[in-house]
This record gives structure tokens, C-alpha cells and sequence, in this order.
């Protein structure tokens, strides 16, 4: 019998022995911080992940710790705000936003973000703890903006161009505001500001046709930390009447387009319901393709240079006259019915059939090739998120990627997609947003609106270094 008991008493040893040296060895959850990397602003977000075997996390506490205060910010037990989203069987996400509007007590300076989180281990009966403790910036002051170019002139439809001064450590965003829209700025020294720093900046913008005349129109600035700096710039705003026009559809006209495109679109033709006459097919062209086709200018427009590469006006198609203007509404109809309206966003430039098509400015060329309505089209970056597209010609000369100078020949006229007849289509962008071409054709336009402001801030920024 004592011989069992001191057996037993060994086993039990050496099971509690073993038991600690697993969990000695045992790990805590393992600790995720993505956000805040570096600085808390007036309002900040909390995202962080926690994984642990099995998802078994018995507790989670994240607080920020200053001047010996200790702000919580989350826990299991109460979890706030917070949203916590189960993203693998192992591993949870906990976010929610914070800054000085969540913790009001919260004060600029240096903070600490501690997350602690444990786990079950030996049956329940421990835990395994991990705590990170993770350095903040708290910063509560919104960038400084100020204007520095004067007298902005902006036709409705149209591009206009400011030059400002934004003052703060950390700026990661900054431009101009319209409305919804934004156009960001770029480093001044990039469009020919002599000796201008980083806190200079230009930024290209446009009102759009489509928006109201009163739309707000406003510098913004964000930095690191999310705070939010904004400015008032002067400018007036140039109301413009835009065209209506009539456009008749026969069957002549439809059967040359129609089947073209979509054979030359097996992605969109899918998508059509079966049995459709040419008629119903054309005006799914003309809106639903013409949708995705913006999308696709959207999103290859983005590809930009970030410094000015092009150089004075830029050159209307030699020999060309405006055959449709800017914008205008257009009303389809078809054996005396309506069956349709759209709006066009470029100018039609009347030719003779198969001429060459020329560069209207430096750039680089940034799409080439087949675009649904627009047929063979050519997109040519010219920097600072501006870029020009030629549409409906009938074979190119250059490829994506190509360096053009002015008036170098891209290719050749034609009437692919849905042109009634040879011509190009021509229009301006500004992130990636049709804007009117005629101003960037006008030498007086380009001297008024971008080159004198160009060479008043190149004075400006020379007096404030002179000693």
C-alpha cells in the first residue's frame, strides 16, 4: 500500500511538473496594432487585431495612459463603441474611432496606447497575458492654409488653377475641395515655381457642368494625425450656357455601330438580355456602356505624373472646326419618338476621313487602345492630374507608355464606337472629370489662369528668401 502511494504521489509530480513547464512555454495571444501608427488628432481610429489558438481570449483592455490618467478605450466586458468582427476562427478585429471628441480629457503631447490580452491555459485554470505598449503623438492643431495666387476666374464646366501655402509638420493630403470632389495639389516647384519649398503647392480644379453654381469651393489640407485645416480662396464663378441638341437614329446608322461594338465588347455583350432589337441595344450602349467606360477613364486617369510636363497652349486638331460643342444635351430620337438623352462630355471635331491625329500637348500616353463608345481612343497624361482623350480614330501610331511631344502624330481619324460619322472626339480632364477644352486652346486663357500666377509666385516665393 506504500509502495502505491509513494508511486502515485510520483506520477502526480511529474504530471504537475509537466503541466508547468506547458505553461511556462505557453504563449500569450499574439497582438496586432494598425492604427494609430504614430499621432491621435481630434478624432483618431482604434483598429487592432488579437489571435490566440482556438479564438480562446478571456480578456481584452486597451486604454491610453497620460500624465498618469488612464483612459479606457475598450473591453470585452464593455466594449463601447467598439466593433469587434470575428475574421478567422483564431483571430478577432476590434475598431472604433477616438480622439479628443471621444475622450475629451485627452491633451496634445505624448500618450501611451496599452492593449493587454490573455488567454485560458492548464483547463482554465491560468491565464497567458500580452501587453503591448505602444508611443503616441497627440497633436489637436489642423493645418495652416493660405492662398497665394489672386484672381480666380472659373467658367462653369471649366479648369481653373490655385497656388497656396499649407504650414504643418505632417501634411499627407492637401488641394482643393468642390463640392464632393477633391484635386489634390502638388509641390509647386513641380509647375515651374522657381525656388519654392514643400509647403507650396498647386492644384488644378474645375467646376463640372453638372454641378450648381453655388457650389463651395474651398483649400483643405489633412495631416497625419487627421486633422482637418481648410481656407477660403477668392474667385468668381463664370456661368456658361450649354447647347441642346437633336439627334435622329435610323436603321442604317444602327445596324454600322451596334453589331460592331458589341463584338468588340464580349464582357458587356453577355450581360444583355437575349432577343433585344437593335434600337434597345443601342441605348443600353449608350448609357450603361458609356457608365463603364467613365469608370474605366476614372480609373486609368489616376495614373498621373506628379510634376507639369506639358508646355503654353495646347493646340486644337489642325484644320478642324467644332462641330459639337462641350456638354450639350442630347435628345435621341428615333422615327419621330424619344428614346433616349445623354449628355457629351468633349468636343467633336470635324475633319475630312482618315487625317492624322496629333498630340495637342507634351505628355505621355496612358491608354491605348479599343473603349466601348468612344472606339479606338487614346489617353495622354500631361501631369498634375491633367490629360486630354482622342476618340473614334482608326488606328494609332503610338502605344500605352509612349512619350509625346506637341503635335506629334498619335494616329489616324476614324469613326469607331458609336461616331455617326469620321471625326475625333476630343475633351479634357481634370482627375479624371470632363472639363471644357476650349479655354486650354486659348493662348490668353493659358497666360491669365496658370502662367502669370506661375510668375507671381516665383516672385513672391524669391522676396520672402531674400534677406
Amino acid at each position: 500500500m506504500a509502495r502505491f502511494l509513494a508511486f502515485t504521489i510520483i506520477i502526480i509530480t511529474i504530471a504537475l511538473g509537466a503541466l508547468y513547464l506547458l505553461s511556462h512555454r505557453a504563449s500569450g495571444p499574439v497582438i496586432d496594432i494598425s492604427q494609430p501608427v504614430r499621432v491621435v488628432g481630434l478624432t483618431a481610429t482604434l483598429d487592432l487585431a488579437i489571435e490566440a489558438p482556438r479564438g480562446d481570449i478571456s480578456r481584452i483592455n486597451v486604454a491610453v495612459e497620460q500624465d498618469s490618467r488612464s483612459l479606457p478605450l475598450f473591453s470585452l466586458s464593455d466594449p463601447r463603441e467598439a466593433v469587434l468582427t470575428q475574421e478567422t476562427p483564431n483571430r478577432i478585429r476590434v475598431s472604433r474611432s477616438f480622439g479628443q471628441q471621444d475622450l475629451p480629457t485627452l491633451q496634445p503631447g505624448v500618450a501611451t496606447l496599452i492593449v493587454s490580452a490573455a488567454r485560458p491555459i492548464l483547463f482554465g485554470l491560468s491565464e497567458k497575458i500580452t501587453t503591448i505598449k505602444h508611443q503616441l503623438t497627440v497633436d489637436f492643431d489642423p493645418p495652416r492654409l493660405t492662398a497665394l495666387s489672386t484672381f480666380h476666374y472659373i467658367n462653369h464646366g471649366g479648369s481653373e488653377m490655385v497656388i497656396y501655402q499649407v504650414v504643418a509638420p505632417d501634411v499627407v493630403e492637401s488641394g482643393v475641395r468642390v463640392g464632393e470632389l477633391t484635386y489634390p495639389g502638388y509641390p509647386a516647384g513641380n509647375a515651374g515655381v522657381t525656388g519654392a519649398d514643400e509647403t507650396v503647392k498647386v492644384s488644378f480644379f474645375g467646376l463640372l457642368f453638372d454641378q450648381e453654381l453655388s457650389t463651395p469651393i474651398e483649400l483643405y489640407a489633412i495631416d497625419e494625425a487627421g486633422n482637418e485645416g481648410r481656407a477660403q480662396f477668392d474667385y468668381r464663378i463664370l456661368p456658361q450656357a450649354f447647347k441642346r441638341t437633336r439627334i435622329n437614329l435610323n436603321d442604317v446608322f444602327l445596324q454600322r455601330v451596334v453589331p460592331k461594338i458589341l463584338e468588340r465588347s464580349p464582357v458587356f455583350r453577355e450581360k444583355m438580355p437575349s432577343g433585344e432589337n437593335l434600337l434597345s441595344q443601342y441605348v443600353r450602349i449608350n448609357g450603361d456602356m458609356r457608365r463603364e467606360n467613365t469608370e474605366t477613364i476614372n480609373s486609368v486617369t489616376a495614373d498621373t505624373a506628379p510634376r507639369k510636363l506639358w508646355q503654353g497652349p495646347f493646340h486644337q486638331l489642325h484644320g478642324s472646326q467644332v462641330e459639337s460643342p462641350f456638354a450639350a444635351h442630347r435628345t435621341y430620337f428615333y422615327e419621330g419618338n424619344e428614346v433616349d438623352q445623354q449628355i457629351h462630355l468633349g468636343v467633336d471635331l470635324a475633319v475630312t476621313a482618315n487625317i492624322p491625329i496629333t498630340a495637342a500637348n507634351h505628355g505621355k500616353v496612358i491608354y491605348a487602345g479599343y473603349l466601348g463608345i468612344y472606339g479606338n481612343s487614346l489617353l495622354i497624361d500631361h501631369g498634375m492630374n491633367l490629360q486630354s482623350l482622342y476618340a473614334h480614330l482608326s488606328s494609332f501610331t503610338v502605344t500605352n507608355g509612349d512619350p509625346v511631344v506637341k503635335d506629334e502624330r498619335l494616329g489616324f481619324s476614324g469613326m469607331s464606337g458609336l461616331a455617326g460619322g469620321d471625326h475625333l472626339h476630343f475633351t479634357m480632364l481634370l482627375q479624371g472629370q470632363p472639363v471644357s477644352p476650349i479655354e486650354w486652346w486659348d493662348p490668353h486663357w493659358i497666360e491669365d489662369r496658370i502662367t502669370r500666377k506661375l510668375r507671381e509666385a516665383t516672385r513672391l516665393v524669391s522676396n520672402e528668401h531674400q534677406p
